[in-house]
C-alpha cells in the first residue's frame, strides 16, 4: 500500500501535498474508495481516498505500525558529486538514518555554489520520497551546509570519524561495547579523504577515529554501510 505524509489533519480528513495528489490521480492512477496509509505525527493511519475534485481522504483507522529505531542516527557527510549524494541521501534514508548534514570538506568536489538553497529542497525531497518508499515513520532531515566551524554544534552521544588511517578501533568492536547511546553520529570523508588537519579537528571536538574494514570503500559506500552496521548490532 502506498504511503505519504500528511500535512495536517481536519474534521477527520488529511490534507496531503499537491505533489503527493498528483502521484497519486495521475501516476498510480488510485480512484475513488482506494486506501492508503497515511503518516502525521510519527503516527500511521489506513486512508480512504472519498473525492479527487477537490481531493479528499479520511481517516479510517490507526495502524500499529512503527517502523523506527530506538536510537537515532545522524551522517555528517562529506559533500561528493550530485549523483552520488542522491544516493547517499536516497539510501541512507533507507536504512534508517535519521539527519543529514552536507559537509563542505577541503577535498569535496561539490563546492557551495551559491545555490544550495535549491539543492537542500532537492535532497528533502529526495529523503521524503525513500520515506514513504520504505515505510518511515518520520522524514529524515536535511540540514543546511556545514563547515568545520560548525561541527561543535552537532550533538550526539557517540561522535564517530571513519578514516582510513590505520585505527585501533574498528566500528564493530566500539558497537560491540556500547548499546545504550540515544545518537549516534558518522562522519565520512569525501572522494578525496581528509586532510591531516581536518581529521585532527574532528578529534579536537570529541569524534573517535574508527575503520569499516581494511578496504578503502568509495564515499557513498561508506555511509550506507556504517548505518547497516549500527542497525545490526543495535536494532532490536
Amino acid at each position: 500500500m502506498q504511503r505519504y505524509f500528511g500535512e495536517s489533519l481536519l474534521n477527520n480528513a488529511f490534507e496531503l501535498r499537491n505533489d503527493d495528489i498528483y502521484h497519486i490521480s495521475k501516476v498510480m492512477r488510485m480512484k475513488v474508495n482506494d486506501n492508503i496509509e497515511v503518516v502525521y505525527k510519527r503516527k500511521v493511519y489506513l486512508c480512504k481516498i472519498e473525492s479527487f475534485n477537490p481531493f479528499k481522504c479520511v481517516l479510517v483507522k490507526e495502524l500499529d505500525m512503527d517502523n523506527e529505531n530506538n536510537y537515532q542516527i545522524v551522517l555528517i557527510q562529506s559533500m561528493v558529486n550530485e549523483s552520488k549524494m542522491d544516493l547517499i541521501l536516497q539510501k541512507g534514508t533507507e536504512v534508517g538514518i535519521n539527519e543529514f548534514y552536507p559537509y563542505n570538506a577541503v577535498n569535496s568536489v561539490n563546492k557551495d555554489n551559491g545555490k544550495m538553497d535549491k539543492k537542500i529542497i532537492r535532497w528533502q525531497r529526495i529523503v521524503k520520497e525513500a520515506a514513504e518508499q520504505s515505510k518511515r515513520n518520520i522524514i529524515p532531515k536535511v540540514h543546511e551546509i556545514i563547515k568545520i566551524s560548525d561541527i561543535s554544534k552537532v550533538n550526539g552521544d557517540l561522535k564517530l570519524l571513519l578514516s582510513v588511517n590505520e585505527c585501533q578501533q574498528t566500528l564493530k568492536s566500539i558497537l560491540q561495547k556500547h548499546h545504550d547511546y540515544g545518537t549516534i553520529i558518522i562522519v565520512v570523508g569525501p572522494e578525496g579523504g581528509f586532510t591531516k588537519e581536518e581529521e585532527e579537528k574532528f578529534i579536537n571536538n570529541g569524534f573517535i577515529r574508527t575503520s569499516i574494514g581494511k578496504r578503502v570503500l568509495r564515499s557513498e559506500t561508506s555511509s550506507i554501510v556504517a548505518a547497516s552496521m549500527i542497525n545490526y548490532e543495535w536494532m532490536v
